[in-house]
């Protein structure tokens, strides 16, 4: 099913250039996010990014050197497990109903109306890529490019901890595609375009976000909070309980691990490895500065200010 995309040349186009055309829409790495499966990122982040608020997420020079030699690495091992042959295509392409949608694909397949995307992962991912199935954020990427690109199959191939190498097929799922569109579209027209942020979720993101946004609390003003906080509140206090339950167990399994390895710096089994080693840390002591160096301390000593949340239950 081929479809006229658009296409913007990007042989030339530095990294800022790209990265600048690249903010100007969704991409196939933004589907898993705005869809809710990717680990790593949420919707509000992408959010602040895509609006500007900001810098667009960005990984140093020796990273992004060893992710693209190792993309030519697994192109070719791909070639030569498969017989098959790709190649670059320096073009971003857009939807051509929606040209907000953009793909930067790999790979194109010679002789095929395919795609293909090279991935790296860590050895402690190897599980993910265990089954036939494709873990679910890479494979509405592949979807994505195969519905800005109109080709019909998708391929991809992962290097696994530097020694263990997966290829896949994909075959285009319309109803999938269709479902990611609608996803980005809304993303876009509601969010991005009229300002709309996302729903908070627990990153460090939206808790900066909040924290510069209301920085500062009017003494004395209080306000009634929906009625549909109650049960919000409720479920704070309970997650409140769980945490310190969860952190009483975690500190007993250390301490049972700590009284086997005794003297020991680390312990192994199978599938882990501890560690329990010294470390040295030096701290300024505030408290003897004070009194030794009263005039010192006042000179470096600097106010913060912050906002303080809590949640008292009124009996």
């Amino acid at each position: 099913m081929a479809i006229n995309q658009k296409a913007i040349p990007t042989r030339d186009m530095s990294r800022f250039e790209w990265l600048q055309e690249r903010a100007k829409g969704i991409g196939g790495s933004d589907a898993g996010i705005i869809l809710g499966l990717n680990k790593y990122r949420t919707a509000f982040e992408l959010w602040l990014e895509k609006t500007g608020q900001v810098e667009p997420v960005e990984i140093d020079n020796e990273a992004i050197y060893w992710g693209n030699e190792m993309e030519n690495v697994v192109a070719k091992e791909f070639e030569k497990r498969t017989g098959k042959k790709v190649r670059r295509t320096n073009f971003m392409y857009s939807h051509p109903e929606l040209p907000f949608i953009k793909a930067n694909v790999d790979r194109l397949v010679v002789g095929e109306s395919a795609v293909l995307e090279c991935k790296t992962a860590s050895a402690y991912l190897a599980k993910d890529w265990e089954a036939d199935e494709v873990p679910a954020t890479y494979l509405v990427q592949i979807q994505h490019y195969l519905g800005v690109t109109g080709k019909e199959k998708g391929y991809i191939a992962v290097l696994i901890g530097g020694n263990r190498f997966i290829w896949k097929e994909v075959e285009r799922d319309e109803e999938l595609i269709n479902m990611i569109f609608e996803a980005e579209k809304h993303f876009w027209e509601y969010h991005v375009q009229q300002f709309n942020a996302p729903e908070l979720d627990g990153s460090s993101a939206a808790e900066q976000y909040l924290k510069e946004k209301y920085d500062k609390a009017e003494a004395n003003k209080e306000i009634v909070l929906p009625g549909e906080y109650k049960d919000l509140l409720t479920r704070y206090e309970q997650v409140k309980n769980d945490e310190k339950l969860v952190k009483t167990v975690k500190t007993e399994i250390e301490n049972k691990i700590k009284a086997e390895l005794k003297d020991a710096e680390t312990g192994i089994t199978d599938s882990f490895l501890v560690s329990w080693k010294n470390q040295i840390q030096n701290r300024v002591d505030t408290k003897a500065l004070k009194e030794k160096f009263p005039d010192i301390y006042k000179q470096v000593i600097k106010e913060t200010s912050f906002r303080k949340f809590a949640v008292k239950e009124i009996n």
